[in-house]
């Protein structure tokens, strides 16, 4: 048995794009285009980068609610990669999806009782009596009343239901969960008690989780290391202190650099500027696809593409950076 939970290899997933009178392809959206990266047992593992690089993809396709275009998924040792809908329902218990925004993945007509206890009736699981004392016993687990199970969950806040997506989520006691951005959409406060609250669950629960966000500040706090994804590429890997505190890729340095600082007395970080906008992944740049935005980028950047190189890592872990200079 792997020591690994998760093992993605040279992952994409392309879709296709079409024109012209008879819908022909014409070309491909490269969302994922080539990602390698593992999660262990009990790991959290934070999947950060800017809206538009593939990190939702990505995750989908973990899940399998996309199908890849290539590349391997290894799941406890069981490739995923190719199985069907009726192969997938047994390993569905063990991969479960937090989204990002609650008020859209719950189903407004059902009652969060109903909504929690869908995954036992389709995997046969219980009576209805077991059913709604386990219903009860996780809303517990995620903060909520009882009482909570016979409202709907229009009538909760947006921190309400994200612990209703959770406890959903919770529900067949997975081993990973993807977490794919779940508080983007909630006020700071709110932010930092579902982060606490996914923390406790790990401990409790053993869960493993592919943490994904924007926001490289929320994504140290829960994580243990860090993946840096631009334009559906991995651009640097590590353990999540020693990417905030020693970054080796220009991108990973402007995500930090544009993190807030909270003391205004404290000195600030180097200024780095990253101008424009991600580049469409229908026409990706060639060579290095971070080279249009790139302060240090010269002629080797723009025709020859860099590969992840293992870096000496201070924390004793791996490290991996895809950048043709070590900065």
């Amino acid at each position: 048995m792997s020591g690994n939970l998760l093992e993605v290899r040279d992952l994409k997933v392309h879709f296709p794009v079409k024109g012209g009178v008879l819908l022909r392809a014409k070309g491909a959206n490269r969302a994922v285009d080539g990602v390698s990266l593992h999660i262990g047992r009990g790991e959290t593992l934070g999947l950060v980068g800017e809206s538009g690089c593939g990190k939702s993809t990505l995750g989908k396709a973990v899940v399998r609610l996309l199908k890849p275009t290539a590349g391997q998924i290894l799941f406890d040792d069981i490739d995923l990669t190719d199985l069907s809908r009726r192969e997938m329902k047994p390993v569905r218990r063990d991969v479960q999806m937090i989204f990002q925004d609650p008020a859209e993945s719950l189903n407004s007509r059902l009652t969060v009782g109903s909504l929690i206890s869908e995954a036992f009736e389709i995997h046969g699981i219980g009576d209805p009596v077991w059913r709604r004392e386990r219903v009860a016993r996780l809303l517990a687990q995620v903060g909520l009343p009882a009482s909570a199970a016979d409202r709907f969950p229009f009538e909760f806040s947006g921190g309400q239901r994200q612990r209703i997506g959770i406890a959903r989520a919770i529900a067949l006691e997975p081993k990973l969960v993807i977490c794919d951005e779940p508080v983007s959409a909630l006020d700071v406060s709110i932010q930092s008690q579902i982060l606490n609250l996914l923390l406790d669950l790990q401990e409790e629960m053993g869960l493993s989780y592919l943490f994904i966000a924007h926001d490289l500040a929320v994504v140290k706090h829960i994580s243990d290391r860090i993946a840096i994804m631009y334009l559906g590429q991995i651009m640097e890997t590590g353990g999540a202190d020693e990417i905030y505190e020693t970054p080796r890729h220009p991108y990973t340095r402007a995500l930090i650099a544009a993190i807030p600082e909270p003391d205004p007395t404290r000195r600030g970080r180097p200024k780095v500027v990253l101008e424009g906008d991600v580049p469409s992944p229908i026409h990706p740049p060639s060579g290095c696809v971070f080279h249009t935005r790139c302060s240090y980028a010269e002629e080797r950047c723009r025709i020859e593409k860099p590969v992840l190189r293992d870096l000496i890592a201070t924390d004793g872990g791996s490290r991996q950076v895809a950048c043709h200079f070590d900065l």
